[in-house]
């Protein structure tokens, strides 16, 4: 199974727990809905906002630590199951609350059979806003710690790994939540809810842990002071509130960080972290009965607390003015920002609000976009709304270009926001927005795993059952209450902006009082249950026998129906054009073609295609390169067509629209400027180059900075539409279906749609070489950047059906793959705190025989020595000693369980047997790997890691502000 790690993907960048609703209206034309986690974006962007744990590992002996002494907790675990059970309390659209009697933890349980997987998520009702002076960024150092063990759990990331769960934390302004997702079976579950059950009273929380995590969450939180948009939305944050926790961003103050003391950290541990300040979820596929019995067990033993938590009670005064925050520092890139205060998320006006902010960032309907981006004065906008417990605010963002006027910018920006009310919204904008927003919510119900997870939001504002009440909130808002909110919330006054201005006769924006949650809910009884799925075996066996392979014209199909929770169907579909000759020189209009194509056909609009889109229920995400044209498609089965007719019409007959062109060239061109000074965008970009020197009429080529730059301003609708009419066509494509759809339909539409569809020149794959290079070794200088970055790679011929792949992958797994239960992370992190998020992995073709091993690591320039000691050490230990049995024991569990996860997730298996089909490659490659993982030895894991890794092979890039003069840190107390 080849890895499938993005290049610039980092462990720890990804987060769980985003607001059912929340919305993240993203740079560069994204729009990230939903509570999906959010993209790489998410490190850089929100991290003034959300903080994610990237996972911990460390080995320890279990009982007394130096500095805490022994495991920490108000109980002691002599308590009796006794008189413990779970008492029912309510029940929503297959969600059941119940209570636990002993000790008042609250447990929801959502069972769902149609996936072999479980979700065990706990919530605390503490973020942020508990924290007291000196303790901002509490609730996340404490997050990260909580990773580290207990006596009864003392290797928490390893045991992940062991038993193949997807896995985080996240804190944020109101909850901090813990959740794996895993394989479903009874010793599984059993060991989760054991392992939450130990740590909410148990953990460690010791001084030498403290010492070596400080370090890495200080590393965490200048990972975020690189990118001046972060810093100015956070800096707009803490001006818009003068004295409510809202103002400090969840990562907290550097010295908070760096000074807190552990006594102080294990109180608020002992305060927030017990049963009746908690909310245990159960999403998935188990035994409820089993499942409630072991809660009472495991949860039942520990005692109710005695203390007596205190309520935050500092109501932020109404704003009296505009208020204004100027920030100067290294980029590349022009921003002007507005934040605005709002009701909390369960106010009567909060559902209206959202859809406001859908009107104004929507892309491409949305006023922001149309009056800004569409009119070339800003490259991009974006921002969010927060539906918090107390009242909070929403943000506004666009990115202009240097060139460019940002007063120009300025003006429209705000005449657009806070002129709304002069222009009323439409019942065209409302409802396309409110439909677009129930489509999303319909999806999302369709995954109990998701909803796990998401269910934090909601616990974290008081009642997990406001998710179904908010989705029936917003079916009920009109044109009259956006127009009433847009002038009650948009204001000069309630505004905080780069700018000051006196103002005679101020207006003021009064935030309402939250209403009392037991009012609002009283007579909620919640919508229809979304209808179950069947139960699903992952084995490659079982799909094999239940995918249907055919071929219609130049259609090649991989069809695998089944019964899935509320109907859902994930879909792949990939068209291959182009040879060696047509495709050189071309991989710029190559790309920006691909970009194009859902920006407007011969009968529809970019903007009718996003509707039409959103009525059909389908999320749909299209890319690809100077060859290829592929599209994922999410939606539910009685649209599955209408969504394919949209897409037949997308890819035959696109219109390249010219103005369209222009706004993507710009966007692409922000990109590239705002990467221009950044030590990722700066290393990851020459460690291509130096790996693959693809020569300059490759469309694979990796050109410099400038040379990309120049690229996509030459390019011209002529030249698209000349090399679309000259390479693509439908003679080589393939598709796979997975979910309820009847395959017999979908080969009758595919054969009226695509059958008559030929391609002007006979496809052949450009192959990708592997090139023979020195290993190199550079130092890039980035001046004012708080972090730095190593990426080191090398490529030699292996492909992912030669004898020694099983073996090198698990030894990768060992070395570098395993989520932060790895010999790097154990190192480089755990035992000496220099990265946040540090790792390698391999990355195998199965066609060309070439792989890649890459490395990385996020760290602080003045650790650079520290950190290249440590890679060069791990591998020659790596090379010179071997792995352990113990190590290959527990590496062969985690990825085989992993596996299970992911041929269990409808969207991944559609991916791969997609990949299937080009290679005429069966789901008998993965049943032969997994035996191949099971059958290896020792030996030939340590053998092919020595034979393919190389000190001397490896090349290097570093980059950061290695020049700085750093004070050292304070002693910490």
């Amino acid at each position: 199974m080849k890895s499938n790690v993005p290049f610039l993907s980092l462990p720890g960048s990804d987060g769980s727990g985003t607001r059912f609703f929340y919305k993240l209206h993203g740079p560069f034309g994204l729009s990230f809905s939903g509570f999906g986690r959010p993209l790489c974006f998410g490190l850089i962007f929100l991290l003034g906002l959300f903080s994610f744990c990237g996972g911990f590992a460390q080995s320890k002996k279990v009982g007394v630590r130096t500095g805490a002494g022994s495991a920490i907790g108000s109980g002691s675990g002599s308590g009796s199951a006794a008189g413990s059970g779970l008492v029912e309390v309510t029940s929503v659209e297959g969600i059941t609350e119940y209570r636990l009697v002993s000790n008042g933890l609250r447990v929801l349980l959502f069972p769902d059979d149609s996936k072999p997987t479980a979700t065990v998520n706990m919530t605390y009702l503490v973020g942020s806003r508990n924290e007291n002076y000196g303790e901002t960024g509490m609730a996340h150092l404490l997050e990260h710690l909580m990773f580290k063990g207990s006596p009864k759990h003392p290797h928490v990331p390893a045991e992940f790994s062991t038993y193949g769960a997807n896995w985080n934390g996240s804190t944020f302004l109101d909850r901090t939540n813990y959740f794996e997702t895993f394989p479903s079976n009874e010793k599984s579950i059993a060991w989760a809810l054991d392992l939450e059950a130990e740590r909410m009273v148990h953990s460690f929380i010791a001084k030498s842990d403290l010492n070596s995590e400080m370090t890495v969450v200080r590393n965490e939180f200048e990972s975020g002071e690189n990118s001046p948009t972060n810093i100015l939305s956070e800096r707009m944050q803490s001006t818009a509130f003068l004295w409510h926790n809202y103002g400090n961003s969840t990562i907290g103050a550097r010295s908070d960080i760096e000074q807190v003391p552990i006594n102080r950290l294990q109180g608020f541990y002992r305060n927030y972290y017990q049963p009746d300040n908690a909310v245990l979820t159960v999403a998935g596929k188990f035994d409820i009965a089993q499942v409630k019995k072991l809660i009472a067990l495991d949860f039942g033993k520990i005692p109710k607390p005695s203390r007596v938590l205190q309520e935050t009670y500092t109501t932020e005064p109404t704003q009296d003015g505009e208020r204004s925050v100027v920030l100067r520092r290294t980029g590349d890139v022009q921003a002007v920002g507005a934040l605005y205060h709002i009701p909390n998320g369960f106010h009567p006006d909060y559902e209206a609000v959202n859809i406001l902010n859908d009107i104004l960032l929507d892309e491409p309907s949305g006023r922001l976009y149309k009056n800004l981006v569409e009119k070339k004065l800003a490259s991009n906008v974006f921002g969010y709304s927060l539906a918090t417990k107390e009242p909070g605010f929403m943000v506004y963002l666009a990115t202009v270009l240097k060139e460019k006027s940002l007063d120009s910018a300025k003006a429209v920006f705000l005449s657009t926001l806070e002129d709304f009310i002069k222009t009323p919204p439409t019942t065209e904008e409302v409802e396309r927005m409110k439909t677009k927003e129930l489509k999303n919510i319909e999806i999302q119900l369709n995954s109990s795993d998701q909803i796990g997870i998401a269910l934090s939001e909601f616990i974290s504002q008081g009642d997990w059952r406001l998710l179904f009440w908010s989705r029936d909130e917003i079916k009920k808002v009109t044109k009259e209450d956006v127009l009433r909110v847009a002038g009650q919330y948009l204001k000069p006054s309630n505004r905080t902006l780069g700018e000051f201005y006196p103002t005679a006769k101020p207006e003021r924006s009064e935030i309402p009082t939250p209403p009392v949650l037991a009012d609002v809910l009283k007579d909620f009884k919640g919508g229809k249950r979304v209808v179950s799925g069947e139960t699903f075996d992952p084995s490659p066996s079982n799909i094999m026998a239940r995918t249907q392979i055919s071929k219609v014209g130049g259609v090649k199909m991989a069809l695998l129906p089944k019964k899935t929770r509320g109907g859902a169907v994930n879909m792949n579909f990939t068209i291959y054009f182009g040879n060696p000759a047509t495709t050189s020189g071309k991989g710029t209009i190559g790309n920006l073609m691909v970009s194009m194509l859902d920006k407007g056909t011969a009968n529809r609009t970019r903007q009718q295609i996003q509707d039409a889109f959103d009525k059909l229920k389908a999320q749909v995400q299209i890319f690809g390169n100077a060859a290829s044209i592929t599209v994922h498609v999410e939606t539910i089965h009685e649209k599955l067509s209408g969504v394919l007719d949209i897409l037949a019409e997308i890819v035959k007959a696109p219109s390249f629209p010219a103005d369209e062109l222009e706004k993507l060239k710009n966007q692409n061109l922000a990109g590239l400027e705002q990467g221009r000074s950044e030590p990722q965008a700066i290393a990851v970009r020459l460690l291509r180059s130096k790996i693959n020197p693809y020569p300059a009429e490759s469309y694979r080529h990796i050109g410099t900075l400038d040379e990309d730059i120049a690229a996509i301003k030459s390019v011209q609708v002529s030249d698209i539409q000349t090399y679309y009419k000259n390479n693509v066509g439908g003679s080589k494509i393939n598709l796979s279906v997975v979910g309820e759809f009847s395959a017999d339909s979908i080969k009758n539409q595919i054969s009226t749609l695509f059958s008559n569809w030929n391609s002007p020149v006979a496809y052949e794959r450009v192959p990708d070489p592997l090139y023979k290079v020195s290993a190199t070794n550079d130092k890039i200088l980035t001046p004012d950047k708080a972090n730095a970055m190593y990426f080191a790679g090398s490529t030699f011929p292996l492909k992912d059906t030669e004898p020694d792949y099983a073996a090198l992958k698990i030894a990768s797994y060992i070395f570098g793959e395993a989520q932060l239960s790895n010999r790097l992370a154990n190192r480089i992190r755990q035992k000496e705190g220099i990265s946040y998020g540090v790792g390698a992995f391999l990355n195998s073709s199965d066609i060309d025989p070439k792989s890649t091993f890459l490395e990385y690591a996020i760290y602080a320039p003045q650790n650079l020595e520290k950190l290249e000691i440590a890679f060069r050490e791990e591998t020659q230990k790596a090379l010179a000693d071997g792995f352990t049995q113990a190590e290959l024991d527990e590496a062969k569990k985690g990825f085989l369980n992993g596996l299970i996860v992911e041929l269990s997730t409808d969207n991944q298996l559609a991916g791969t047997l997609a990949g299937n089909l080009y290679i005429d490659r069966t789901m008998d490659f993965t049943q032969k790997l997994e035996e191949q993982v099971k059958a290896l030895s020792l030996e030939q894991v340590n053998a092919a890691f020595r034979k393919y890794i190389s000190l001397d092979n490896i090349s290097v890039v570093k980059a950061g502000d290695f020049d700085k003069k750093v004070a050292p840190a304070p002693p910490a107390k």
